[in-house]
């Protein structure tokens, strides 16, 4: 189920807007601070991304003009991801067809009762994989 609603996710919002699945990830925690500013490592963090796999995101929505990367000042390993003005069109141009999309290829087709049940089966598993990862 996972892999099918990503391959449906990822397809309609490419063809809507033209981002990928991990686009919209990275818009979406910029968007959720309210400097529009992150580190490389809390986008990491935040995504469970390596943060090898991060630079590399970045560097190809850089090419695109979605975020710039600056140079930390006081430490020269660490730079900040914000967003551009590109990038703000972006992600507020898609995520309410991507929040349609969502709603309809899933959450439209499960009844309240299995939301909740689906809600305490993930938490139940998040809990663990949080609990040993610790």
């Amino acid at each position: 189920m996972q892999e099918k609603l990503s391959a449906r996710l990822h397809r309609q919002l490419q063809t809507d807007s033209q981002l990928s699945l991990s686009d919209f990830a990275v818009l979406v925690c910029l968007t959720d601070v309210p400097e529009e500013s992150l580190r490389v490592s809390q986008i990491a963090t935040a995504l469970e991304w390596e943060k090898s796999r991060v630079s590399h995101q970045i560097t190809r929505m850089e090419r695109r003009g979605l975020v710039e990367r600056v140079d930390c000042p006081n430490d020269g390993r660490s730079a900040f991801v914000n967003l551009t003005a590109c990038g703000r069109k972006a992600i507020e141009a898609a995520a309410p067809q991507h929040v349609e999309t969502v709603r309809t290829v899933f959450l439209d087709h499960l009844t309240r009762e299995q939301l909740e049940t689906l809600e305490a089966i993930a938490t139940k598993v998040i809990d663990h994989l949080d609990a040993e990862g610790s």
